[in-house]
């Protein structure tokens, strides 16, 4: 080979080396608007399980607040909650679980695997209203522990300054995400729990959730 061919085919293979780095950069940073969110990491490791999406191409929109049928829709998917072994005796219907659903929204499904799973959602949920901090807290808790195998630990309970504008039957599982690190007060030790959630925030929970399950799930894989 003379020097021209060896110059071009380096120059070949420069270019495709350049353009597969340039794909997996792209792979692994597909949303244009993570740059300054903290959770991002957490974020883009949950989109790759295929636990989150975008709303849009390229876009996450990680401030934006999220609903009681997304946040649901978080918490069956990071547990990998599914219908598969269950046999019905009649075609099942969202509204057989909770009355204010709709059988032909795209959260149909999934509110009857959390119905059927187990999770503890009130009847009269409303899919579509905006969940508070405590009220997805809350959830995320009571499924982590019921689908985590964890074992039982005993807390100290953290001073919270805004604890007496919690809702009293949150309080239990907002000291329990503080013990486990799924959630964390801000810097003036608030909990902020009547704040809407944001889809960046729960995100990040799913994924410290997850974590902790990994780092202290019980030897033996009850089901």
């Amino acid at each position: 080979m003379n020097i021209k061919s060896k110059l071009v085919a380096f120059s070949t293979v420069a270019v495709l080396t350049l353009s597969l780095t340039a794909q997996c950069f792209a792979t692994a940073t597909p949303f244009t608007d993570l740059e300054n969110i903290a959770a991002k990491d957490k974020i883009l490791s949950l989109m790759e399980k295929g636990y989150v999406k975008g709303v849009s191409d390229g876009i996450f929109a990680p401030d934006k607040t999220i609903t009681a049928a997304e946040s649901v829709q978080l918490i069956v998917n990071a547990f990998d909650l599914n219908l598969d072994t269950v046999r019905f005796i009649k075609e099942p219907k969202a509204t057989d679980y909770f009355e204010n659903a709709d059988n032909d929204a795209w959260y149909a499904n999934t509110l009857i695997i959390a119905a059927v799973k187990g999770l503890e959602l009130q009847k009269d949920l409303n899919p579509n209203q905006e969940w508070t901090r405590e009220e997805f807290t809350y959830n995320l808790i009571k499924a982590t522990e019921q689908h985590g195998n964890l074992p039982m630990i005993n807390i100290i309970p953290k001073e919270i300054a805004d604890e007496e504008e919690m809702t009293v039957v949150y309080s239990g599982a907002i000291q329990r995400s503080l013990a486990y690190g799924i959630t964390k007060l801000d810097d003036e030790g608030k909990f902020n729990p009547k704040e809407k959630i944001s889809r960046a925030e729960a995100t990040e929970q799913i994924y410290n959730a997850l974590e902790y399950i990994k780092a202290h799930q019980a030897p033996a894989d009850i089901k």
